[in-house]
């Protein structure tokens, strides 16, 4: 009786074929448990920025006081602002996680699905500067400043730019109101994005472990893997609620528990941990415009991906050369991610340039690591068979 409902109604067929009987290689492993995570990140950020929200005032004289009343006066409001600003945190860690999945196995030949999650990192990234800068707290005032200041090293139009976005000659109410506006709307530009990535994913099948052709071989989401995914919520929530209820300000800077103050600048100003690779490669460049180009690379290179000539063999699992360099390039994210913490002197800043250097040659190594191995590998083969033959 299910099945024939499920066939006879279009929405619940449509449903359906997308998820209870969509079909999916038998050998997926966990990490492909992340993307669902992400789904599951989204959907608590939106629940809980829609309550906070109903709280918050977008004023630069009110915003830091009404963040103040969020924690102390609303009800559960500490626990709405914990679990939305870990949520951040988390929100990246699958993401990070879920590219870095997708580099290893090659999922980026799945070209159109890979365009649109590159647009939503970017779009995500927006989303995380603007909702950092909302508790009008002394880093994010800072941070708004630097950040959106460096719109000012475009040619011809970059003063113009910054004044626009600013709202006037500095970083002020106008600005706040603005990016208090993108923050609330994007999240639904985003979950749009989402549904356009999965169409295209499922349009053209997951890939899997071994990168094999696995069509034949497919079984339905559910219930497989859908009680894995499931298995995977389980796991998230009591690892993030125990940060959320242990650890609520782990990943918060101290300096954002005084409220903006334009007058005195922070010794050190430093974004969010999920910022600080480009950061650090933002300092890297001594010239302004050189920064703003490295910084910008170092997130949009990704959409070149796709581009790169296409292997014998999907993923690495089997490339030892591979390998190493991939492993080398998480280790230096790392690494990025530490300097951009640090002050920029001797010895942080010329590490900080020798990593951000690595950085970008890993997108030109890559491809020719693994079309070297292929052709090793080929010839390997070919030797082998003439032998038989002999």
């Amino acid at each position: 009786m299910k099945v024939s409902l499920r066939k006879s109604n279009p929405a619940l067929k449509i449903v359906a074929g997308s998820v209870y009987d969509l079909p999916t290689p038998p050998n997926l492993s966990a990490m492909w448990n992340f993307g669902s995570l992400l789904g599951l990140c989204w959907v608590i950020q939106v629940l809980t920025g829609l309550m906070l929200a109903c709280q918050y005032c977008a004023s630069a004289d009110l915003a830091f006081d009404s963040v103040v009343h969020i924690m102390r006066d609303v009800n559960y409001g500490w626990l709405m602002r914990s679990t939305h600003c870990n949520g951040a945190s988390a929100f990246f860690l699958c993401v990070y996680i879920h590219i870095g999945r997708g580099i290893y196995y090659h999922s980026f030949f799945l070209k159109h699905t890979w365009w649109v999650g590159c647009s939503m990192l970017l779009l995500l990234m927006g989303v995380a500067f603007s909702g950092y800068v909302l508790p009008w707290g002394q880093m994010s005032y800072w941070g708004a400043t630097v950040i959106l200041n460096l719109a000012s090293a475009i040619p011809f139009v970059g003063s113009e730019l910054v004044e626009w976005i600013w709202g006037g000659f500095s970083v002020g109410d106008p600005t706040l109101k603005r990016l208090f506006v993108f923050h609330f709307l994007s999240p639904f530009a985003l979950g749009g994005l989402a549904v356009v990535h999965l169409i295209y994913l499922h349009e053209t099948g997951s890939g899997n472990p071994l990168g094999i052709d696995a069509s034949g071989d497919a079984i339905p989401f559910h219930s497989s893997y859908s009680l894995k995914d499931l298995l995977g919520f389980v796991v998230f929530f009591f690892i993030f609620f125990y940060v959320v209820l242990r650890f609520p300000d782990f990943f918060g800077d101290p300096i954002n528990f005084s409220p903006a103050n334009p007058l005195k600048t922070p010794q050190h100003i430093q974004p969010e941990w999920y910022f600080l690779f480009a950061y650090a490669i933002l300092r890297s460049v001594p010239n302004k415009l050189g920064g703003v180009v490295g910084l910008v690379a170092s997130v949009a290179i990704l959409y070149l991906m796709p581009l790169f000539p296409q292997s014998k063999f999907v993923g690495i699992q089997d490339n030892p050369i591979s390998q190493v360099l991939f492993w080398m390039f998480i280790g230096n994210f790392f690494l990025l991610s530490y300097i951009g913490a640090c002050p920029v002197e001797d010895p942080y800043f010329m590490v900080g340039v020798s990593s951000s250097i690595f950085f970008f040659m890993f997108f030109l190594l890559y491809p020719v690591s693994y079309c070297f191995w292929d052709t090793f590998y080929s010839g390997v083969l070919t030797k082998g068979s003439s032998v038989k033959l002999v």
